[in-house]
């Protein structure tokens, strides 16, 4: 019990130094694996049995079709336990259609709001894929069963195109990390780059970075932005829609890998 505990501080450690690089779900299926009892030496093991050895194949499966190996069924038996205590932590079951007055479309992970006006068109546009981080840095209980990490949400890097006619100008925003210093403006995303062209983007346009514009450029940018529609407020609803979709896709790929494991079509 004392090498788990000890395993299991080193083990917090280290998720801890990764600034965040280590998500919930990874820690939660890390810890699942260290908790189980190894096979004992004296039971036709080594000295040196470890954890890993329980993920030897074998065909004698359980449900007598002779062609699943107790990896594979013991994948099973964590995703089913996974996708229950996923789906109680579900906030939103479904994606809005509209948000604030942009229609939404879903594709796999992309997600494309439009807002459509006689003199122009306002599109939104943004992938959840690795896009979701714990808000607050977990506090691990090496004694908790699983430990207890901020809320999860997705961040999305979003592209905004304000396109007039065959002209369009494009920003490329990115969610700021962490709360606003005194005597800092409290904005939650910032523009990472600029650009305008004609007709498609293509490799060759030119585009100026955020951090390099005029000072007060920026500001009347962030402001024209805003009377588009993409304001802090939006962001961060938009940020409520990505989570939203994010954990759906994420079940939905659970619940696939899971049917794919079991031999399901």
């Amino acid at each position: 019990m004392n090498s788990l505990r000890t395993a299991t501080m080193r083990f917090a450690s280290l998720a801890s130094s990764s600034a965040g690089a280590l998500g919930k779900r990874d820690f939660t299926r890390s810890l699942w694996h260290m908790t189980k009892k190894p096979v004992a030496a004296g039971e036709g093991g080594s000295d040196h049995v470890t954890v890993l050895n329980l993920h030897k194949p074998s065909i004698n499966c359980t449900c007598g079709c002779n062609v699943h190996t107790k990896c594979e069924r013991e994948l099973v038996e964590f995703l089913t336990e996974e996708i229950v205590a996923e789906r109680k932590v579900q906030k939103g079951k479904s994606v809005p259609s509209t948000l604030d007055g942009f229609s939404v479309k879903l594709t796999g992970a992309d997600v494309e709001l439009t807002k459509q006006t006689d003199k122009e068109k306002v599109v939104v546009s943004f992938n959840v894929n690795h896009s979701v981080d714990s808000e607050e840095e977990p506090e691990i209980n090496p004694n908790a069963d699983k430990p207890e990490l901020g809320e999860m949400r997705s961040k999305p890097q979003f592209e905004v195109d304000i396109i007039k006619g065959n002209s369009t100008l494009s920003f490329t925003c990115t969610f700021l990390q962490g709360e606003a210093q005194e005597g800092e403006y409290n904005d939650i995303f910032s523009i990472d780059e600029m650009a305008i062209f004609e007709g498609e983007w293509n490799d060759k346009v030119y585009a100026v970075a955020g951090d390099v514009l005029d000072g007060y450029l920026y500001d009347l940018l962030i402001n024209l932005l805003e009377e588009k529609g993409i304001s802090q407020e939006f962001a961060e609803k938009l940020s409520d829609l990505a989570t939203a979709h994010e954990h759906t896709s994420y079940i939905g790929l659970l619940e696939k890998l899971s049917k794919f494991t079991a031999g399901g079509k």
